[in-house]
């Protein structure tokens, strides 16, 4: 009886071990993906946003170098 007891308690408990796991495993995956995907837009945003400060001070240059 004991021991009948004491397989059945290590079975509940490993089952519930395994997917308290499996539902922590999945939330970092999400966080994981949601940063990563954060931090890609953001970058593309900033290399926007350079390349277009890049095209501003080449169309202010003076391409001729030379005084007007």
């Amino acid at each position: 009886m004991f021991r009948s007891r004491l397989v059945w308690f290590s079975l509940g408990f490993s089952v519930s071990a395994a997917a308290i796991s499996q539902f922590v495993w999945k939330d970092l995956l999400v966080d994981r993906y949601a940063l990563s995907s954060d931090m890609k837009n953001k970058f593309d945003a900033l290399e926007q946003r350079v390349q277009n400060l890049e095209s501003v001070a080449y169309q202010n240059s003076n391409p001729s170098g030379g005084w007007e």
